[in-house]
């Protein structure tokens, strides 16, 4: 199945932690990192802290939403990831945007990501990679950066 991630980091040295999380999903079990995004530099939107640091992924994968999901908290984990309240400003952010055509509503697993057409920091680095791909219910990502043009984003790498 064809995955796309999101990944983001304002604590600690966000730079590092994302590269390092790009090697630790490349490495996922029953998974072929397929596409990277350059990584951006973006301000916090609905959440508090510094800047942010963000990337989205393309991938191929066996595991089951549910299964590749479980694979990515396990790497926040690894790299401190605390969630003391909603937003809160953090080491590491994975989260799984697309899995597929797929419409998943399924306790915390929500894929589409519910926001992710409303979210430069997610839809500027995925249109890098996939601007062709369809987000269900809403179009194609290259038609929707237009609605997120106000919202500052800055390439890094």
């Amino acid at each position: 199945m064809r995955a796309y991630v999101g990944l983001g980091a304002n604590l600690g040295n966000a730079r590092v932690t994302l590269e390092t999380a790009l090697c630790e999903i490349a490495q996922l079990q029953r998974t072929r990192l397929v596409a990277r995004s350059s990584l951006y530099r973006t301000a916090p939107v609905d959440a508090s802290g510094p800047e942010f640091v963000n990337a989205v992924v393309e991938l191929d994968t066996t595991l089951a939403p549910g299964e590749l999901l479980g694979a990515l908290h396990a790497i926040e984990c690894a790299h401190g990831r605390e969630r003391p309240f909603r937003n809160a400003p953090r080491t590491l952010d994975l989260d799984v945007l697309l899995y597929g055509d797929r419409i998943i509503t399924a306790g915390a697993l929500l894929i589409p990501h519910p926001r992710l057409h409303e979210r430069a920091f997610v839809l500027v680095p995925l249109a890098q990679i996939a601007p062709d791909v369809t987000i269900p219910g809403r179009g194609r990502v290259a038609e929707l950066l237009p609605a997120v043009a106000h919202q500052r984003i800055e390439m890094l790498v």
